[in-house]
C-alpha cells in the first residue's frame, strides 16, 4: 500500500496569485514544484526560448566550437558517434542536419547495442581511422569512453564530446572523489565539474544529449551559416523535445521551454519522417503530450534500437520521400509492437524468478533472465521497481558467454554511485542516479548480490511506494475553469507532475466494469451533496479483493448492483471528460483507501 503524503510547502500564495494573474490553487502547485517567488513563478508560466541558458556556460563548449568550425572549414570528414535510445537518434540527427546546413563533410555511427554495446568503443576508433575520418563528435555518449578516446587521438583523430551524463570518478577512503574526464580536446557535459568549487558551471545540469547538441549547433550555425541559424534550430526543436521526454529529464527550468515549444512545433513538422510516425500513430493534426512523446513516438524510435538498428530510427528522419517516409514508420510501429510482446513474457519470467527466488528478502534485487532479449533488460527492470519499489538489476546472457544488464533506481538510492562501489564485480559499467547499464562475469552474479546488498544503507519506508499530494480539495469545488487554468502546468512529467488531490468522505454507489482486460472502472460516488463520475485505470480483480478485504463481501456485492454506500478517500485529478459534443466533469483516481467496516 503506498504511502501518502500531502505538501506542506509554505509560502505568500495571494501576492503571487495577484501578481502573476492566476488562482491561488495554482500558486499553491506551482510552489510544490520547488519553483519559489513571483519572478520564478512568472518565468514557470511564460518563459519563452529567449530564457534558456547560454550554451557558452556549457564546459569546453568554446573550445569545441572552434575546433569543429575550424575542421569543417578545413573540409577535414567529421563522424558522429551516438547512441541507440531516443535521445542518441536524436542527438545525431540535430548534428548530422547542422552539419549539412554548414556543408561539411560528415557521416553518422550508431552503436549496435548488442554487438557493440553503449557508447564509443575502441572498434569504433579504428573504424575512423581505416576511413580516413579527421574528427569524432560524440553526442549522448562518451564521457565514460576514456580507452576508446585514447585509441582514436594516438590515431591521430580529434574527439570531441557530447554528453550528459555523470563523470566516471574513484572514492578515496574519505568519501572525496576523484572525476576522471576523457582525454578529449574537449568535453561539453553540463555534469563536469569546477575543479576550484567542485559544483557545476551550467545553472541547469539536467538536459539531455540532444539539448547539448542543440546548443553547440546553435553556435556553430552562429559562426558558418548565421543566417540559417535561427530557421534551423527551431526545426531541430521537436527532437530536443522527445529526447527531454524520453529520457526521463525533470520538465522544470530550460526543459520545460524546449518541450513545450519543441511538442507544439513537433505537431506541424516539416520533416517527412517524423511527420510519418503522427501519422501511423493517429497523432497527425492532434495537440501533442507528453505522453505522446514518451509512450507512443520514443518506443517506437527504441524499437529499433532495442530489436533491429537504431540507424533505422535515424534514417527515418532523413528521409525525404514520403511514400518511404511513411513505409519505414510503419515498420517502426510494428518493431514497437513486437518489443510490447516480448515485454510482458520477460515481465512475468522476472516474476516467477523473485517468487522462486526469494529475492524480496533482498533491498536491492539482482535478476538474472539468461535468455531474455538483452535490449529489453531496461524496461523490464523498471516494470519490477514500479511493482516492488526497490531498486532493481535484470541481467541476461549474451552470445559471447557474458552477461549485461540494466538498472532502474528508486529516488533514495543513487545507483551509479552504488555501482562504483562495487566496480570489481564489473567488466564495464555507467549511468547515472537513477539508471545504469553494465556487463559482467556470469560467475560473479551472486558476489554482486552480496556486494551490492551489504553495501545498501535503504530503511524499510524507504522501500514504500509514496504518493505526494498537492492537496486537499473537495471534487464539489472544481469547476470547469479551474480544470482550465490546470493546463497551465503543461507540460507535465518528471519533477512536474501532474497534480493530485486528495479528498475524504465520498460516497460510493455504483461500479461499471469497462475494457477489454476489465481494468477500467467507472464509478458513481458522492461527495457531499454532489454526485460525482470517478474513473479508475485499475484492475477489476484486484479492486475487488481491495474491497471485499476492507469491507467484506456483501459491501462488493451492493456496489456490482449499484446500491452501495461504500466510504473511501481517494487521490485524484480532475478533467474535462468530451463525448459527442457534451462536456462533463470527471475525476481520475490515482488511488484509493477503503475504509474498513471495523471502524
Amino acid at each position: 500500500m503506498a504511502k501518502w503524503m500531502v505538501y506542506q510547502k509554505k509560502e505568500d500564495f495571494r501576492a503571487i496569485a495577484q501578481a502573476c494573474g492566476i488562482s491561488q490553487v495554482l500558486a499553491r502547485l506551482i510552489r510544490n514544484r520547488d519553483v519559489i517567488g513571483i519572478e520564478a513563478t512568472r518565468h514557470f508560466l511564460r518563459g519563452t526560448l529567449s530564457d534558456l541558458h547560454d550554451p557558452r556556460l556549457l564546459p569546453d563548449m568554446d573550445k569545441a566550437v572552434g575546433i569543429l568550425c575550424e575542421k569543417i572549414r578545413s573540409g577535414v570528414s567529421v563522424r558522429v558517434i551516438g547512441d541507440y535510445d531516443v535521445d542518441g537518434i536524436c542527438a545525431s540527427y540535430i548534428l548530422m542536419h547542422t552539419l549539412s546546413v554548414c556543408g561539411a563533410a560528415a557521416d553518422v555511427v550508431l552503436p549496435d547495442r548488442i554487438l557493440d554495446g553503449y557508447g564509443m568503443n575502441p572498434g569504433m576508433a579504428e573504424d575512423a581511422r581505416e576511413d580516413g575520418i579527421g574528427l569524432i563528435l560524440t553526442c549522448d555518449n562518451g564521457i565514460a569512453a576514456s580507452e576508446a578516446i585514447r585509441a582514436a587521438r594516438e590515431a591521430g583523430i580529434s574527439v570531441v564530446v557530447t554528453d550528459h551524463h555523470e563523470v566516471p570518478f574513484e572514492e578515496a577512503e574519505d568519501g572525496s572523489r576523484k572525476y576522471l574526464l576523457p582525454p578529449a580536446d574537449a568535453v561539453v557535459d553540463p555534469k563536469v565539474r569546477n575543479p576550484q568549487t567542485d559544483e557545476t558551471d551550467y545553472p541547469f545540469p539536467e538536459i539531455c544529449g540532444a539539448v547539448v547538441a542543440w546548443k553547440l549547433a546553435g553556435l556553430v550555425l552562429e559562426e558558418l551559416a548565421p543566417s540559417r541559424k535561427e530557421e534551423t534550430l527551431k526545426y531541430l526543436l521537436p527532437f530536443c523535445a522527445l529526447a527531454t521526454v524520453c529520457d526521463v529529464m525533470p520538465l522544470l527550468d530550460e526543459n520545460r521551454i524546449l518541450v513545450r515549444e519543441g511538442l507544439e512545433r513537433a505537431a506541424r513538422t516539416d520533416n517527412m519522417g517524423l511527420r510519418s510516425l503522427l501519422v501511423v500513430n493517429g497523432l497527425e493534426g492532434k495537440h501533442l503530450s507528453t505522453h505522446h512523446a514518451g509512450f507512443v513516438i520514443g518506443p517506437c524510435l527504441n524499437a529499433t534500437g532495442r530489436l533491429d538498428n537504431a540507424e533505422r530510427a535515424l534514417a527515418l528522419f532523413m528521409e525525404e520521400d514520403s511514400s518511404e517516409a511513411l513505409r519505414s514508420a510503419q515498420k517502426l510501429r510494428e518493431l514497437n509492437d513486437s518489443r510490447k510482446s516480448l515485454t510482458e513474457q520477460g515481465v512475468e519470467q522476472a516474476l516467477v524468478r523473485i517468487s522462486e527466488d526469494h529475492l524480496l528478502d533482498n533491498r536491492v534485487l539482482v535478476i538474472f533472465l539468461p535468455d531474455c532479449h538483452e535490449s529489453l533488460a531496461g524496461i523490464i527492470a523498471g516494470r519490477i521497481r514500479e511493482r516492488y519499489c526497490r531498486p532493481v538489476f535484470v541481467l541476461t546472457r549474451t552470445e559471447q558467454g557474458t552477461v549485461k544488464g540494466s538498472g532502474r533506481s528508486i529516488e533514495a538510492y543513487d545507483m551509479f554511485a552504488s555501482m562504483t562501489a562495487v566496480k570489481e564485480c564489473f567488466i564495464k559499467f555507467g549511468g547515472h542516479k537513477m539508471a545504469a547499464g553494465l556487463s559482467m562475469k556470469e560467475e560473479d552474479i551472486s558476489l554482486l548480490q552480496e556486494r551490492l546488498e551489504e553495501g545498501c544503507s535503504l530503511r524499510e519506508e524507504e522501500l514504500t511506494d509514496v504518493l505526494h499530494i498537492d492537496m486537499e480539495l473537495p471534487p464539489s469545488l472544481w469547476t470547469p475553469e479551474m480544470i482550465q487554468e490546470l493546463r497551465l502546468l503543461e507540460p507535465c512529467g518528471t519533477a512536474n507532475p501532474r497534480p493530485m488531490f486528495a479528498a475524504r468522505g465520498i460516497r460510493l454507489r455504483s461500479l461499471r466494469i469497462m475494457g477489454k482486460g476489465q481494468n477500467v472502472l467507472r464509478m458513481e460516488a458522492s461527495a457531499g451533496e454532489t454526485r460525482v463520475t470517478l474513473i479508475w485505470f485499475c484492475e477489476a480483480a484486484r479492486f475487488q479483493e481491495m474491497v471485499v478485504e476492507a469491507a467484506g463481501r456483501r459491501a462488493w456485492d451492493a456496489l456490482y448492483a449499484g446500491r452501495s454506500d461504500l466510504a473511501v478517500s481517494m487521490i485524484y485529478y480532475p478533467e474535462i471528460n468530451e463525448w459527442r459534443g457534451r462536456q462533463s466533469l470527471q475525476f481520475v483516481i490515482k488511488d484509493m483507501k477503503i475504509q474498513s467496516r471495523t471502524r
